[in-house]
């Protein structure tokens, strides 16, 4: 296990610019960074996985240390087999810090040698959610502010609007 690697996993359905920025900002600390996609059987995702790898390789192409990956179980076991060190989590409010408290308290009980990471949302995103996102699109609402270019044309087809 190294401290070099660092790992950013979400739904990322779909992928927005709060995400983006993130992984921007995690691919400026760490020499490596994993974007990973969690599945979960339990949800029903507007994108499949294969889409939201799509999705996410394309809007991560410009990041030369950044590599787009999925995974199925707990965080902490893909972590220990990625060989990360370290969970990048982003916070958007307060509400986001004592979940996202909870689950790091949790994940260092389970892998105590992960560290998590927490990165405040830049102001400009922090009102911006995958499912603010999709709904906007469902109701064929601009979110050409929200998600990349290639997450805006697949919201639209999604939604079938012109």
């Amino acid at each position: 296990m190294t401290s070099q690697i660092a790992l950013y996993a979400g739904s990322f359905d779909p992928p927005t610019n709060g995400h983006l920025d993130l992984v921007e900002r995690a691919a400026q600390l760490f020499p490596h960074v994993i974007v990973a996609i969690g599945r979960n059987s339990a949800r029903q995702p507007l994108f499949s996985v294969d889409e939201r790898l799509d999705l996410l390789r394309a809007a991560c192409a410009g990041f030369a240390n950044v590599v787009v990956a999925q995974f199925e179980g707990l965080l902490v076991d893909y972590a220990r087999s990625a060989g990360a060190r370290v969970i990048v989590r982003g916070l958007r409010a307060q509400t986001d810090f004592e979940y996202e408290l909870q689950i790091a308290h949790a994940n260092a009980d389970l892998a105590p040698e992960l560290d998590t990471v927490f990165l405040p949302t830049r102001t400009r995103h922090g009102f911006v959610s995958a499912s603010l996102v999709r709904e906007i699109a469902r109701h064929h609402g601009d979110v050409s502010r929200y998600a990349p270019p290639n997450v805006c044309a697949a919201l639209r087809a999604k939604f079938h609007a012109p």
